[in-house]
C-alpha cells in the first residue's frame, strides 16, 4: 500500500510540532525518518496510523491517504486503521505476564480473526517472519519477560505481524539494543520490505543507509530533503542535510 501525506500540520495543544509536511511513501520498501532529537520524526511516523490524537491536546490537519483513502476522513474508524498499520516501540513492549504465545495469540482473538489450529498456525507462522520461532519454539508457555532485550523487540514484530498488517511502522526499534540484537532486527526489516512498505524512525544514520531505499531528513517539525538513500547521503541537495550526515550539528 503506498502513503501520500499531503498538507500535514500537527500540534500538541497550541504548540505546532509539524509544518506543512508532504511525503510519498512507495507501497513496498523502507523508509528511514532521521533528524535530530525533538524534530518531529516520532510525531510524524504516529500520525501515520491515528496515534497522535490518542495524546491530550493531540491534532492533526491535512491528509494521510492509504491507496489514495483519506485516514483522517470521518467515516474512517481510527481502530480500523490501526488494525492495518502496524506499530513497534522503542522499547519492546510486550504484557509480561502473559506467555510468549499468549503474547500473540491475544491480538488475534480481541479482533476474532483465528481460534484453535489456525491461531496456533499463525503464531508460528509470525515467530518464523521475526526469526524468532527456533529460538522459543520449546518456550511458548514461558512469561514473555523471560525472553532477552532484542528477542523481547523481535517478539513485539511477530505480535504486529501477526494481524496481517498491511505498513509496519518502526519508531527507533534498535535504539535499547545490543549490536547482535539490532543486526538481527535490520535483517528483519530488510526482509519485511519487500512484503510491506517499513517506516523506519532511527537516529542511526548508519543503519538508514543499511536499511531504507529512501530517507527523509526533518528539521524543526518540516521535512527538508527526500530521496534515494544513496544519493541522499552521497549527493545531498540542501545545506542542513548536509550539515547534519557530516556532523556539523546533530
Amino acid at each position: 500500500m503506498s502513503i501520500e501525506v499531503h498538507h500535514l500540520n500537527v500540534w500538541y495543544g497550541r504548540s505546532q510540532a509539524l509544518y506543512d509536511i508532504n511525503l510519498s511513501i512507495k507501497s513496498l520498501g523502507a523508509t528511514a525518518i532521521i533528524g535530530p532529537s525533538g524534530c518531529g520524526k516520532s510525531t510524524f511516523v504516529r500520525c501515520l496510523n491515528r496515534m497522535h490524537e490518542e495524546v491530550e491536546g493531540g491534532r492533526v490537519e491535512g491528509e494521510v491517504l492509504i491507496d489514495g483513502i483519506n485516514i483522517y476522513a470521518r467515516a474512517i474508524r481510527p481502530m480500523y486503521v490501526r488494525r492495518h498499520i502496524g506499530m513497534v516501540f522503542q522499547r519492546p513492549n510486550p504484557i509480561p505476564t502473559l506467555s510468549i504465545f499468549e503474547n500473540i495469540a491475544l491480538g488475534l482473538r480481541l479482533n476474532g480473526l483465528a481460534q484453535g489450529v489456525a491461531l496456533k498456525e499463525i503464531v508460528e507462522r509470525s515467530l518464523k517472519q521475526a526469526a524468532l520461532w527456533e529460538e522459543v519454539k520449546d518456550r511458548l508457555g514461558e512469561a514473555a519477560s523471560q525472553l532477552s532485550g532484542g528477542q523481547q523487540q523481535r517478539l513485539c514484530i511477530a505480535r504486529a505481524l501477526a494481524v496481517e498488517p498491511k505498513i509496519l511502522l518502526m519508531d527507533e526499534p534498535c535504539s535499547a539494543l545490543d549490536p547482535i540484537s539490532t543486526f538481527q532486527v535490520e535483517e528483519l526489516i530488510n526482509e519485511l520490505k519487500s512484503i510491506y512498505p517499513v517506516v523506519v524512525v532511527t537516529h542511526n544514520m548508519q543503519q538508514a543507509g543499511r536499511i531504507a531505499d529512501q530517507t527523509a531528513f526533518f528539521l524543526q517539525g518540516k521535512v527538508i530533503e527526500v530521496g534515494e538513500t544513496t544519493r541522499f547521503f552521497s549527493h545531498p541537495e540542501q545545506k542542513e542535510t548536509e550539515d547534519y550526515i557530516t556532523g556539523r550539528f546533530s
